[in-house]
């Protein structure tokens, strides 16, 4: 699913009103229905409503939409916000439309806001995804009154006074709704943690824009669906072989984290690796060969962290961050194992996690060493580690584009829609996950799951994107039988799987 920004979306619209065709009141119809099949879904007619609108196209459709659900027995009340002489055609028309329906009240001045009682469900059609300067005024007032309210609220397509494609200044009179109803394709606005309150519990819905005008769309962003990730599983084949699947070394743990090392190790296997083996200071061979009977470990000649490389030659991917510390012998390790994966008979496919990636950001020669299509995995303080600090998540997502395409690497930015970040500029926002997984060791899931699907010969691109919605969809499925704060990382690997 691609997501466009607000010059591309206004295109949509455009090229399909000429090429389908249809009238832009036509459309607007058509979008306003589709909010309404949604509401219907969410709220009974039993509760009243209170929508307020603007006078552009946002507006527009929240006239339409309070003709709709007043059609289906709501009860409705529309408040127009009088902040401008001016109004679009296509307000002016459903406005002529609700007329026969109910009769609008106008809010002229900050004393005229309404008091509703709680029950009363809110929609926000104030202002719509063109917004490129802040709410002021009468606007700013009304948007401010809204979020004083305890009632429920709904905004039509995007918050009222949150920007779609670009970061808002701190102080901007935004909407905070605990829905947001989009139209047809996600706001990159949406995937920002900064946006969070701004955007609350989001959904699409379709509203028929031309397939063929967003097929062609030339966009960095695209959303990991379902249906996207499920095209990019391959089938096993009858005949299939543990060697078919591939050969995964996992380099992990140190004194006091083997935990890491067997959470790795378990996602790894659980994510359909052919053979695995761990390699491991020796202090966890016991630890190892006991917790996961399926690994083949090999020890360290140290007791307590890595400090050697074996033989890469056998295998199809390796691993290497979770639990592995920052000894002086362990940065050896890492520069040791970059120069021998750059070998002309290595054809191992390499992942960087945890302290591993530290290292990197504390030894930045080793930077120039990483192989192309390297998958790191950074979460945001990692991250900010390895390629510097941002003023906004807007601004850190243009530094992780810029860092994957110069040293041609796929990074993983860890968070609520984790962006896998592609050497070419793509970036794919994940769909799956819950606040559950903020605990520790749910990276080191990643990591296995990831080192497994490059031993298996997913491409590295392919293989970050399905690893992160694989991570997110056993968060969501553990979430669901223990709840939220009950989940815990091991948890994640025993719900791997399709």
């Amino acid at each position: 699913m691609k997501i466009l920004n607000v010059e591309q979306i206004r295109a949509l619209d455009a090229y399909t009103i000429e090429n389908e065709p249809v009238s832009s009141l036509d459309l607007m119809e058509r979008a306003s229905k589709a909010f309404v099949r949604w509401f219907c879904d969410q709220f009974v007619n039993t509760r009243p409503v209170a929508i307020f609108c603007g006078k552009g196209n946002n507006g527009g459709d929240g006239l339409a939409i309070a003709r709709i659900l007043s059609s289906n027995n709501y009860d409705v009340q529309v408040y127009i916000v009088e902040y401008t002489d001016k109004a679009s055609q296509d307000f002016q028309s459903n406005l002529a439309r609700l007329k026969d329906h109910l009769q609008p009240v106008t809010i002229t001045a900050q004393g005229s806001f309404p008091t509703l009682a709680p029950n009363v469900i809110c929609i926000d059609a104030l202002l719509g995804s063109g917004l490129s300067r802040p709410a002021e005024g009468l606007l700013a007032h009304v948007i401010d009154s809204l979020n004083a309210l305890p009632n429920k609220l709904v905004s039509v397509d995007i918050a009222s006074g949150l920007y779609a494609d670009k970061s808002n200044q701190k102080d901007d009179p935004i909407i905070e709704p605990d829905f947001t109803v989009s139209f047809q394709l996600p706001k990159i606005a949406f995937m920002m943690p900064q946006n969070s309150k701004f955007v609350g519990s989001w959904h699409l819905v379709d509203i028929g824009l031309h397939e063929e005008f967003i097929k062609n769309a030339e966009t960095p962003y695209h959303y990991t669906d379902k249906r996207t990730a499920e095209k990019l599983i391959k089938l096993r084949d009858k005949f299939s072989h543990k060697g078919t699947f591939g050969h995964a070394l996992l380099m992990a743990g140190s004194y006091g984290k083997l935990g890491a090392a067997a959470l790795s190790g378990k996602a790894c296997l659980r994510s359909g690796v052919g053979l695995l083996t761990m390699h491991i200071p020796s202090c966890g061979y016991d630890i190892i060969q006991i917790s996961i009977p399926e690994a083949m470990a090999i020890t360290d000649q140290n007791a307590k962290h890595l400090s050697e490389v074996t033989d890469l030659t056998s295998y199809s991917a390796i691993g290497i961050g979770p639990g592995v510390g920052k000894d002086a012998a362990t940065v050896q390790v890492v520069e040791q194992l970059l120069d021998g994966i750059n070998a002309d008979d290595i054809k191992a496919r390499l992942m960087i996690d945890a302290d591993a990636l530290n290292i990197l950001s504390e030894n930045r020669h080793l930077l120039d060493k990483l192989p192309e299509n390297t998958v790191l995995t950074p979460h945001p303080k990692e991250f900010q580690r390895l390629a510097g600090e941002s003023k906004d998540e807007f601004e850190r997502l243009q530094i992780g584009i810029d860092f994957a395409k110069k040293h041609k690497v796929i990074i993983c930015l860890k968070g609520a829609n984790t962006a896998v970040i592609h050497p070419n500029g793509e970036v794919h926002f994940n769909s799956t996950g819950n606040p559950g997984m903020a605990t520790g060791g749910t990276g080191d899931v990643l990591t296995g799951i990831v080192t497994s699907l490059l031993a298996q010969k997913y491409e590295p691109e392919t293989a970050a994107i399905l690893a992160v919605y694989q991570h997110g969809l056993a968060g969501d499925r553990a979430a669901e039988q223990r709840g939220q704060s009950a989940l815990i990382a091991s948890d994640l690997v025993e719900h791997l799987g399709w």
